[in-house]
């Protein structure tokens, strides 16, 4: 080497070096060749294994458990999903022949161990991908007695490749393999847990698939944009692209952007359905507020005393308010007072006002002036200095929450209710919440409260069967809150740099694609060779 060293730096190269340089460059190529071979080799028998355990992990391990409720019942439902269903309901079976695909058969149960009885079952095959997870299935359906399901749950638990189902795994492979989206497989838990009709309404709505529906349609839209836009950066030069197509772009971008816009701007109906609308009751000591979640829970809820400052706490109840969830609290009596426990409960009572959808304000009529216009000051203050503490300022009777407010007016079987008659009516030409009178006591009023309430409630909720289909989860409104502000990066960016607004614009699809957890690319390529005919 230090030879052909010198050769070289004196330009005496020879036949002989020359055949020396092609050895060293053949060795070097030889060498590197090795390197990535045993490279390559490495990554595919890494990836190898890796497609093997997710694999074991999920396509070949077969999966069982109770599909319906614990508890003893007249049926429960036992699933089984994964490859091993065939052979799980065969053995337990004794062998027999499968029944027709989703189809109901009769059949004695035996225990492939002991070849014992265990029930007479229904017994259903789902081959796949026509079953609820995509895989093979069967379900038995056996008499709902806790040994019954025990003993068919430890039979299924003895067979090779059978594991016990974790917490939503049936549901998770359903996803895995395209039988539901993410807002899908959200719907089906919120029917699951839906506790009022307009709940099961709106989770039945979502679980059919109306709001993934309504976002892959957005997909689709925007997906094209993108590839427009991406089409123009690439292919623009060749004079493969026509003109217009960035204005095409532009215009497509802001009817996105205005639909999303609107439909954010729903005051957030479907998630009040979802978790229920908060209800708070708030007035001074005394004023009733006990006495009045006694009397739309129709039990003794809350401890009703004469003695003032008797509720210290937020005391809180779950209500199905004509169809509609209501959280519903009593909180706190309003009063200047040196008591620390007291002051803490009137703290708490201020927290769940700002929190609250609905605040039910109760008033003690015997307090209030015979004179209709000194009693509409007077309710005026009560509201401002009182519930809202603003000791020196004018009500705001423009704020928007004021609008859904109620005030009750309690306690009129002790007061000439002639001399209020005119009180709602007065309180509302002021631009003031509407009130109701009525006595906790007696009754008497309480069925016009009750539908002055739901009226407040379901314009909270809105009607789920009518129009597009609400946001119901958090997560939903955040994404699609992203997904506008990219848009208007997009249009911010579009004249300065087109490729930073065309990267703006797969972040946004990338947030729709976060609701449905569907994200992929193969339809943007799809798009530009369809729309342009890229190299014919």
């Amino acid at each position: 080497m230090v030879q052909f060293s010198c050769a070289v730096s004196h330009g005496e190269l020879s036949i002989c070096h020359l055949d020396l340089l092609l050895k060293i460059v053949q060795l070097i190529e030889i060498h590197e060749s090795n390197r990535l071979l045993i490279f390559f080799k490495q990554r595919t028998l890494h990836a190898s294994f890796l497609k093997t355990q997710c694999s074991d992990s999920h396509e070949r391990r077969t999966i069982f458990a109770l599909s319906s409720g614990h508890g003893k019942c007249g049926v429960a439902v036992i699933r089984v999903s994964g490859p091993a269903s065939r052979d799980a309901l065969s053995s337990l079976t004794g062998q027999r022949p499968l029944p027709p695909a989703r189809a109901a058969v009769i059949r004695p149960l035996l225990d492939p161990r002991s070849g014992e009885r265990l029930d007479v079952a229904l017994v259903l095959w789902f081959p796949e991908p026509r079953s609820f997870t995509g895989e093979d299935c069967c379900e038995f359906h056996v008499h709902g007695g806790s040994a019954v399901v025990s003993g068919v749950l430890q039979s299924l638990g003895s067979l090779p490749g059978l594991h016990p189902a974790e917490a939503g795994e049936f549901t998770k492979r359903a996803f895995q393999n395209g039988k539901l989206d993410l807002t899908e497989v959200e719907g089906l838990g919120d029917l699951i847990h839906a506790e009022t009709e307009a709940q099961r309404r709106q989770a039945l709505r979502q679980m059919a698939g109306d709001l993934g529906q309504l976002f892959h349609a957005w997909s689709e839209r925007l997906t094209q944009c993108l590839a427009h836009s991406e089409a123009y950066i690439d292919f623009s030069e060749d004079d493969n692209i026509e003109d217009g197509v960035l204005d095409t772009v532009d215009s497509e971008v802001r009817a996105l952007q205005r639909e999303m816009d609107s439909h954010l701007c729903d005051s957030r109906r479907g998630e009040r359905l979802r978790e229920g609308v908060h209800v708070v009751i708030v007035g001074v000591t005394n004023a009733g507020k006990s006495s009045l979640l006694n009397a739309v829970c129709q039990k003794p809820t809350a401890i009703v005393s004469p003695v003032a400052g008797t509720t210290r706490d937020v005391v809180e109840t779950a209500l199905n308010i004509g169809g509609y969830p209501v959280l519903l609290s009593d909180t706190a009596g309003l009063r200047e007072t040196s008591d620390t426990v007291e002051q803490e409960g009137m703290r708490r009572a201020r927290q769940r006002l700002k929190q609250a959808d609905v605040v039910v304000v109760v008033v003690d009529t015997t307090e209030l002036p015979t004179n209709m216009t000194d009693a509409v000051h007077f309710l005026q203050d009560y509201l401002n200095k009182v519930v809202l503490h603003k000791s020196n300022e004018e009500l705001d009777i423009s704020s928007p929450r004021l609008e859904d407010w109620i005030v009750v007016c309690n306690k009129i079987d002790l007061v000439q209710v002639e001399d209020f008659k005119q009180l709602p009516k007065i309180h509302k030409e002021h631009g003031l919440p509407q009130v109701c009178m009525l006595s906790c006591k007696t009754g008497c009023g309480f069925d016009d409260f009750l539908h002055l309430l739901r009226e407040r409630v379901e314009k909270m909720c809105g009607n789920p069967l009518v129009g597009n289909p609400s946001l119901t989860q958090a997560r939903h409104r955040l994404h699609l809150q992203n997904c506008t502000q990219y848009l208007k990066q997009y249009h911010q960016n579009r004249d300065l740099d087109i490729v930073l607004a065309t990267e703006y614009l797969r972040m946004a699809l990338r947030q729709l694609g976060k609701i449905t957890g569907k994200i992929g690319v193969e339809e943007i390529l799809e798009i530009v060779f369809r729309d342009f005919c890229i190299g014919k």
